[in-house]
């Protein structure tokens, strides 16, 4: 009766999360413009959507600003969780890991805000009339990426074997050629996930954006602007390709994630053993 309960609770938990998202879907194959009458499937706001050239080039900035930045948020964020993970001074180690949790625990806001003033600082001390742009943006993205990049690496170099990289010095290769064949092998999945995580908050961005740029309109920004006016049906075709994406990405992710969990248990003395008990 208690499963019977508790799955009941869950579904219900899923489809108040999900239900907004589904109506969306449903509705961005309408033939209409309405939200409560299903007029007949349609792909005409899918079409509509293409030959909108402010939101195809406020989508093109998006999906420009989005791969670089985490791309860059993710090579520096591994650096630094490699580099945290090799610090002997517990005390130092655990300062340096609780400075860089901070723009992930600050409210959106006051890292736009503070972002803009350092900006605003800069601009000021080198004489500029302005430097919001895309630059700015990128570099606000990035700040606000690394700490996720960070805890999603740390994780998998705790899980890694701490005797193969002294194994591969052993048998003759340098420190690099150590980290490349034998620590980034088995750190990928985490970073993996790490700059995936990078890419969809990096996509989802407004607050931040909007107080760090200002002729660089990405497509949150530019569907804010809409909310003034009235949003159309388009954007539900819109924002199904892009959930679908991400969604895509995240199964992706799982998916490495747990092929690389299942290798890493079979290697593992007694890991079949414990994956069996796991499952019980």
């Amino acid at each position: 009766m208690s499963k019977t309960l508790s799955r009941i609770w869950t579904a219900l938990v899923l489809l108040f999360l999900y239900a907004p998202i589904l109506i969306m879907i449903f509705f961005s194959f309408n033939a209409g413009k309405s939200l409560s009458v299903f007029s007949g499937f349609s792909l005409d706001w899918y079409r509509q959507l293409f030959t909108r050239s402010e939101v195809m080039e406020a989508l093109k900035n998006t999906l420009i600003l989005a791969v670089l930045s985490s791309i860059i948020a993710t090579l520096i964020g591994t650096a630094a969780a490699v580099g945290i993970s090799k610090m002997r001074n517990r005390y130092v180690k655990n300062a340096v890991l609780s400075v860089s949790e901070v723009p992930m625990m600050n409210p959106d806001i006051v890292t736009g805000i503070s972002l803009a003033l350092l900006f605003t600082f800069v601009m000021t001390m080198l004489g500029l009339k302005s430097v919001f742009g895309f630059w700015t943006v990128l570099i606000a993205h990035v700040t606000f990426n690394l700490p996720y990049v960070i805890l999603s690496v740390l994780p998998k170099i705790r899980q890694m074997d701490k005797h193969l990289p002294e194994a591969a010095l052993d048998l003759g290769c340098t420190p690099l050629q150590s980290f490349f064949k034998v620590e980034l092998p088995a750190i990928l999945p985490g970073i993996f996930s790490g700059l995936v995580m990078a890419f969809t908050l990096s996509l989802d961005d407004f607050v931040i954006s909007y107080f760090n740029t200002e002729d660089f309109q990405t497509l949150p920004i530019v569907i804010y602007g809409m909310t003034k006016r009235t949003v159309t049906p388009d954007m539900y075709a819109l924002s199904t390709l892009i959930f679908g994406t991400v969604l895509l990405l995240l199964i992706l992710s799982n998916l490495l994630s747990a092929r690389n969990e299942n290798k890493r248990l079979r290697l593992t003395p007694g890991g079949k053993k414990k994956k069996k008990e796991v499952g019980r």
